[in-house]
Order: structure tokens, then sequence, then C-alpha cells
């Protein structure tokens, strides 16, 4: 790794470096992801020494204070230790890259309506509390309340790979503010996290395969966005899939971020496909039909969150709707490195 450092130090001390401004800056991000992990690698050989050295005093002369230091030490470093043990997992090739989040309502109305607006303030927090960046770039606002729809970029070092980790189907069961009974009420939301693809990789998507319609914006609105059929709607012949997007007021631009989802999506895809043809696995979408949730967020008789993959569970609840995930994205990430060594 100290050898990729000081080749691509040198790549960025030529003179013609910043000619090419985004390719500038995959290098700049690679460098900088390199020497993270020569530093987190650093950092957990000189902990493996301490314990060692603290393991040898301990044998040689036991004191209790030496081993409270010790255990102290330890408990101190396991955070550091658990993060650094993930970054080691997300190591796939678009584990790094960006994200598209699109969050839907299932069946049941408002109640799961408002239900995905409340996903979505969720990862909306999580992005803030994680050094990450978003961009709404398609809203379908609900009937009475909540959203219809919603799509998202994240924008962060490894967004994809922790964000994959909620692919799926979340259950909510609270006393429902829109039944007029008060009775508990139980309703749904999917979660399909993409990789933001970047431009250098080769997916070629021939103009004959797509069918582009035009439309007037629905969503979250403003002069000019819901007066003219500015939102753009691209369906991919096909594979049938369809993609939108309507939060600008250029059609030009609107079609530029829809092809960029499109293209997310394909990759995606064509990756399932050739790991179902490998594996002879399921399709990723088969394990987020309704019923089959991944994680249940109990408002009441109790507060509790619980991932029902991995039994990871919370009972703060108000912290997790804050965004608090990453207990239950890295419980998920060992659980399913595990599951496929």
């Amino acid at each position: 790794m100290e050898q990729q450092v000081a080749e691509l130090e040198k790549v960025m001390n030529c003179s013609d470096f910043w000619n090419d401004s985004q390719g500038a800056q995959k290098v700049i991000k690679e460098t900088n992801r390199i020497k993270a992990q020569l530093e987190a690698d650093s950092w957990l050989e000189e902990m493996l020494d301490e314990q060692e050295t603290y393991q040898l005093m301990l044998d040689e002369d036991f004191s209790q204070m030496l081993l409270d230091e010790a255990v102290e030490a330890l408990q101190i470093a396991i955070p550091k230790i658990d993060k650094a043990e993930v970054r080691y997992i997300l190591n796939g090739k678009t584990d790094i890259n960006n994200a598209i989040l699109t969050i839907h309502p299932g069946a049941g109305g408002t109640e799961s309506q408002d239900w995905a607006e409340m996903l979505l303030r969720m990862y909306k927090r999580w992005a803030d509390s994680n050094n990450c960046k978003c961009e709404v770039i398609d809203f379908i606002n609900g009937d009475e309340a909540g959203i219809k729809s919603v799509t998202i970029e994240i924008f962060g070092d490894y967004a994809f790979g922790y964000l994959k980790s909620e692919i799926g189907v979340h259950r909510l069961v609270r006393i429902s503010p829109f039944n007029a009974q008060g009775k508990r009420q139980t309703s749904f939301a999917s979660v399909f996290v993409y990789p933001m693809i970047e431009d250098d990789i080769n997916l070629e998507i021939s103009p004959a395969d797509l069918r582009i319609d035009t439309y007037r914006a629905s969503g979250k609105g403003g002069q000019g966005v819901n007066t003219t059929d500015s939102a753009v709607r691209i369906t991919h012949i096909p594979t049938n899939i369809v993609v939108q997007c309507q939060n600008q007021r250029s059609q030009i631009k609107n079609r530029d971020g829809a092809m960029k989802v499109l293209k997310a999506r394909l990759y995606q895809y064509y990756e399932e496909q050739r790991e179902k043809e490998r594996a002879k696995l399921e399709d990723t979408k088969t394990d987020i039909g309704w019923g089959n949730q991944i994680r249940s967020y109990v408002f009441h008789p109790y507060q509790m969150v619980k991932d029902h993959r991995t039994n990871f569970e919370s009972g703060n609840l108000n912290a997790v709707m804050d965004g608090d995930l990453n207990g239950f994205m890295n419980a998920y990430l060992k659980y399913n490195a595990g599951k496929n060594n």
C-alpha cells in the first residue's frame, strides 16, 4: 500500500495533474482512502502490541489494578476496532461509491406514506451524522400526508457499502395518528439502494432501448417547477426499469439526473444477473416482498427496534429515528460477511 501511495503522489505532483479535474479528484480520493487504511492498520498493530504487553506483565506479576487498566484500554478501543473491521469487510468494487436510495410505502394508504417519510428523515439524519450529503432528485407527495415515493442521492465515502444493509422491507408498529379509534396499526415501506456509478465505468445504453416521457412535476416545487413539463421519466424497455427526475426546473437537468439513476440501476441489475448465474442465488428484490421485513420499529406497546436478520436491537427508539443506525449496519455487514465465507 505504501508503494501505491507513492505512485499516486507522484501522479499528483505532475504539472498537468489538474487538466482533468474529475480524474484528479478520483486520484485524491483514492490516495486519501489508502492513507486512512494504512493509519488504521498501524493503529491496530499498536493496539495488539499494547494488549500483548499487558498479557505478559499480568502473567509475570498479576495485579488487579493492571488488569483493570488493560480492560479499560480495550473497552476504549473496541468502537475503533469495530469500525476498522467493518472497513475491511467493505471491499466490494462499489462499496466506496456514493449511493442512490429509494423509498416506497406499502399498502395502507396515508399510514404507510407517513412511515415512508419518517424513514426518509431517518436516513437524512444518518447522512448528516456521518459526514454525508443528501440531494432529493425525485419526490411525490402522499395524498394526505407522507410520500408516495422518493429517490435521494447520498454523497460520502462508503455510502453504498453501509446503506446496502438497509435494503428490504421496514415494518412500523404504532398507534396510528390517522386512526380515529386509536388502534395499533402495522405499516410497511420498502428501501432499495444502488451504487452511484462513475462515468468511467463502461455501461452501454442504446438510445433505441429508451422511452423518454416528459410531464409536469407533482412533488415539492416552486416557481417554474410545477408549471412546465420539465419532469422526465425514462423507461429502459429491455429490463422494464423506470426512473424519473423532477426536482430541477430544466428538463435537460432532469434528464441528466434520470440517466444517472438509470445507469446505477442497470449496473446493479446486471451485477445481480451475473451473481445469479454464478451462485444460483435468488434475485435481491425477492427479499423485499411485502411481509418479508428485515427490521421492525415498535412504538407501542413498548419501544424497540429489532433487525430480524442479525437479532441486533435497540431500545432507544428516538435515537434510531434520528439516524443512529451504525450499530444495525455494522451487525448486518459482519453477519453477511460470515454467511458468505
